[in-house]
């Protein structure tokens, strides 16, 4: 469904002392240099990695929240970086997201019925205001938030953070989208809530025949709800593979970091920790060659001076000079 190729967003630098911008060469923030991957439909694709890895910026892209320095995004084969303004507001009820924070992405001075209402009457779904109410009530039922007319004229700061992120999924699938971003959808939730939202979340999957993009920094979630799994490192993608393979049998260093830091919840199995060396550096000037080799333990020269490329090695794709 979704093809990403070489895609690239570099950040401007500006500098600035008071009202005067200083004279110096043009630097850029490089949030995602130059990655590659597809998204089949109807399943669940992780991208995960810690903060500051272009994760959200990926998501973003694909949604063309932002637009993108280089590449192409490809969906169902058309390539929506050339989009015109027209074509990609009609395109748009196709492919949804769900953001981290539903406080911040709902409108304070809108009631959540007339939220999810929205976005129906933009792309002229429903003859009539009555029928679109009661499709509004409907989702809401099927997000469990019932009765619904009891939560149709609430605000978002009348409800609680589980029921405010069930309004933003509603939201999103009330324009029946094929694909959906799910940007650190359970992340500012209680433990409890976050286990309901992502049963809910895999249940409406199936119901509605979703393909998702699940970004999270929380490995341990994953492993619940991705077929396949995407790991990114400071603009890069570093491994791809499918959740058991990951977990079971991670190749890159870095990835094995990210899984000896998922606690083990049997005491009595003691599981190797590699802790990566200091600190990520600074996406304005990466290191040449691996971006992870200052900070890798096993690195060797050739890391030093060229970039790995994605390769596939043993029914995976890696990027680390360790496989030739």
């Amino acid at each position: 469904m979704i093809e990403i190729r070489n895609l690239k967003k570099h950040f401007p630098v500006k500098r600035t002392i008071g009202e005067v911008l200083l004279r110096i060469p043009q630097r850029y923030v490089k949030a995602v240099d130059g990655i590659s991957f597809n998204i089949f439909k109807g399943e669940t694709f992780g991208l995960v990695g810690e903060s500051g890895s272009g994760k959200t910026t990926t998501g973003r892209l694909i949604l063309r929240l932002i637009e993108p320095t280089d590449g192409q995004i490809l969906f169902e084969g058309e390539d929506i970086t050339k989009f015109s303004k027209e074509k990609l507001r009609k395109f748009r009820k196709n492919i949804q997201i769900i953001f981290q924070d539903p406080l911040a992405a709902l409108n304070p001075y809108m009631k959540v019925g007339e939220a999810i209402k929205h976005g129906l009457e933009i792309h002229n779904i429903g003859n009539t205001r009555l029928e679109r109410k009661k499709m509004v009530y409907e989702m809401l039922e099927r997000v469990n938030l019932s009765p619904a007319e009891q939560f149709y004229n609430r605000y978002p700061h009348e409800l609680s953070g589980g029921q405010r992120q069930r309004i933003v999924i509603a939201r999103a699938l009330i324009l029946n989208p094929k694909f959906i971003v799910a940007d650190e959808a359970i992340a500012m939730l209680d433990v409890s809530v976050r286990s309901q939202l992502l049963k809910l979340l895999i249940d409406l999957k199936k119901e509605f025949n979703l393909t998702f993009l699940f970004i999270t920094h929380d490995l341990a979630t994953t492993k619940y709800i991705c077929n396949r799994i995407g790991v990114m490192y400071l603009g890069k993608i570093v491994e791809i593979g499918n959740f058991k393979d990951i977990y079971e049998n991670s190749l890159h260093p870095y990835t094995k970091a990210l899984i000896s830091a998922v606690p083990e919840p049997d005491p009595k199995k003691k599981k190797e920790k590699l802790i990566p060396r200091g600190e990520v550096p600074n996406p304005i000037n990466p290191p040449p060659g691996c971006r992870f080799h200052p900070r890798c333990p096993f690195v060797m020269d050739i890391c030093k001076k060229e970039e790995p490329k994605l390769k596939k090695v043993n029914e995976r794709l890696v990027a680390c000079h360790l496989y030739k």
